[in-house]
């Protein structure tokens, strides 16, 4: 997707997938911090909620090869899962994350975007590849067999279903949310599709201080 073209409207089914994941981890925050206070008063709800999203898996990227969480640990990481084929939530958060990743400047290369597909039916290396290229980013893209993008997308709490077409083809419903995780593999903070290459520029530039 060429980087100054228009942003296309998210569709209503993936604006509400989107609300609705964000409410479960806004609920799930207060209650990890309520327990968390309760616990230790000083502070310990962040390591939690941390603890609670992301953990262990074993795909394959675009070139073929094979990639664990622990790959990827050592940069931040902006973490999405989505498939080739999704008409609007997945191009247009590569893009801003693309657009996003240009507003950094030289920290850009301490930040690494992962995409995971949830369609690994359609979604081999090859297409991945092909895909990916469209984006001016370095995208490391990942697929594997059912099981494994299922352990995965349970590790990340991330929903996705598919939804069949009259013509016989079929889409993928899935949770559009944008996963930060630090250098040491932990969860920080979400974005959307919705978010914009300045608001996702802003709250790296933060972290990245």
């Amino acid at each position: 997707m060429p980087r100054n073209a228009d942003k296309p409207p998210a569709s209503p089914r993936f604006a509400v997938l989107a609300l609705a994941f964000a409410a479960v981890l806004i609920v799930a925050a207060g209650a990890l911090l309520v327990v968390a206070m309760r616990e230790n008063p000083k502070g310990a709800a962040g390591t939690m909620l941390a603890s609670a999203i992301g953990g262990p898996f074993q795909l394959v990227d675009q070139n073929g090869k094979r990639v664990s969480d622990a790959d990827l640990k050592g940069k931040w990481q902006l973490l999405f899962f989505g498939y080739t084929h999704c008409p609007d939530a997945c191009p247009t958060a590569l893009n801003e994350i693309a657009l996003a990743l240009d507003r950094l400047g030289d920290k850009r290369n301490a930040v690494r975007v992962v995409f995971i597909t949830v369609d690994p039916e359609r979604d081999t290396p090859e297409v991945l590849k092909n895909y990916v290229q469209s984006f001016d980013a370095s995208i490391v893209a990942l697929t594997g067999s059912p099981d494994q993008v299922a352990q995965a997308a349970k590790a990340y709490r991330v929903f996705y279903a598919k939804h069949p077409r009259p013509d016989g083809g079929y889409e993928m419903d899935h949770s559009a949310v944008i996963y930060v995780m630090d250098p040491q593999g932990r969860f920080t903070a979400t974005f959307t599709p919705e978010s914009t290459a300045d608001a996702i520029a802003d709250r790296l530039q933060k972290l990245l201080s």
